[in-house]
């Protein structure tokens, strides 16, 4: 059988971007615990929004023999008139975007998202798409990708590579697991940082009695408020020592973390199904991220961790899970993990925005099942062995934007 035929549709491409850490693990090989994995499939086109004097896309492209195209409608079929891939890696992060007045960065994704469907629609046939990180700043567009995605029957992933990093100790719930509280520490910038710290909430949650079911609530708070909050929270605050007890490096006893954390940042949840979350941003205190919940009638812990340099290893395991869907057209995780994600976050920036008020999210009633198989991890600490995972086909739901 042939190798399947991936394009490369990115805003930028710089050392060390996203995507010189994605499609460049799909053209060198993905390292990982277990040694190099080598490609199942082939970089064949690139489109490039935008080329700077940081720029070794084009470089990169001419080492490997990859065309780089005009636009997205010639990179999808390479240059003719009709469909001639049968994947797209979607990498749109970095580049010279302007922030709004709510924090946002106003990544082109949709617009990117669009002109791909917008092909894929032209030519009466789909191929898998994989869109890095959470699908916008904006609900709105997040909701019309998925559900063009849905209508045209796309095989459709999204989201970061924190839910397939390093778990110490290892933790996964088993699913129906029955999880009444839990508590996420993170650090770095608050949009595109607090995105991975709910991605690394979300996709244990998600695992819970009855499934997901959505949020009914977002707040942010910040600085002295975060602190106080904590302290008229007795799960959560308790959750939030446990989380940091399980971080290795770190600024001292959880007692001591407001003198490290100048401005601290809470993103407050509450589900819809009564399940109370928190992500905790502390800035100055660690560099990682924690969870702890109350599951099962006990506390459980552990430290999601990532590889700090070349060759970031952790973008190995999602582009493996991304890879799986492109040879098997079934993807390896539910896009709805991202849905909801980037829906939080995007009310945490306007509760931000609007003066740190509760805002009530009717629309984030996303419900979805995680699938039931573990998907390309680390190895970890204690190895195991690194499975694959295919899952089922998910039906998208959730709130259509008022």
């Amino acid at each position: 059988m042939s190798r399947p035929k991936i394009a490369a549709i990115i805003t930028e491409y710089h050392q060390y971007s996203h995507a010189d850490v994605i499609v460049g693990k799909f053209l060198r090989g993905f390292p990982c615990d277990d040694g190099l994995h080598p490609p199942r499939v082939d970089i064949v086109s690139m489109y490039l929004d935008q080329v700077d004097t940081t720029d070794i896309g084009l470089e990169t492209a001419r080492e490997f023999g990859v065309p780089v195209y005009p636009s997205i409608r010639k990179a999808l079929t390479l240059g003719g008139e009709h469909l001639a891939v049968d994947g797209v890696l979607l990498i749109g992060e970095h580049g010279d975007y302007t922030l709004n007045e709510k924090g946002q960065r106003l990544y082109p994704r949709r617009h990117l998202f669009e002109q791909i469907a917008g092909a894929l629609g032209l030519s009466r046939r789909s191929v898998p798409v994989f869109n890095d990180k959470h699908l916008s700043y904006s609900w709105e567009d997040a909701w019309w990708m998925m559900r063009r995605a849905q209508e045209l029957r796309i095989p459709f992933m999204a989201g970061s590579s924190l839910p397939m990093g390093w778990r110490r100790p290892f933790l996964e719930h088993p699913l129906r697991t029955p999880i009444e509280a839990a508590v996420v520490l993170g650090y770095g910038p608050l949009e595109s940082y607090g995105f991975h710290a709910l991605e690394t909430l979300q996709c244990m949650l998600e695992r819970r009695r009855g499934g997901e079911s959505g949020v009914a609530a977002v707040q942010c708070l910040e600085g002295a408020e975060v602190w106080s909050w904590l302290a008229q929270q007795g799960d959560l605050s308790k959750l939030a020592h446990a989380a940091a007890e399980s971080v290795w490096e770190k600024k001292g006893p959880w007692a001591e973390a407001p003198q490290h954390v100048p401005e601290p940042v809470a993103f407050v949840l509450d589900y819809r199904d009564g399940l109370r979350a928190g992500v905790v941003m502390v800035n100055g205190y660690c560099e990682t991220w924690a969870y702890a919940a109350e599951a099962a009638g006990q506390v459980q812990t552990c430290e999601v961790y990532l590889q700090s340099g070349s060759p970031h290893a952790h973008f190995s395991y999602l582009s493996l899970n991304v890879e799986e869907m492109f040879v098997t057209g079934r993807p390896t995780y539910p896009a709805e993990r991202t849905l909801l994600t980037t829906g939080i976050l995007a009310a945490a920036m306007e509760s931000r925005y609007r003066g740190h008020v509760r805002l009530d999210t009717p629309h984030l009633a996303v419900r979805y099942d995680p699938v039931e198989s573990i998907p390309y991890r680390p190895l970890g600490p204690e190895p195991t062995g690194a499975t694959k995972l295919i899952s089922r086909p998910m039906e998208i739901s959730g709130g259509e934007p008022s």
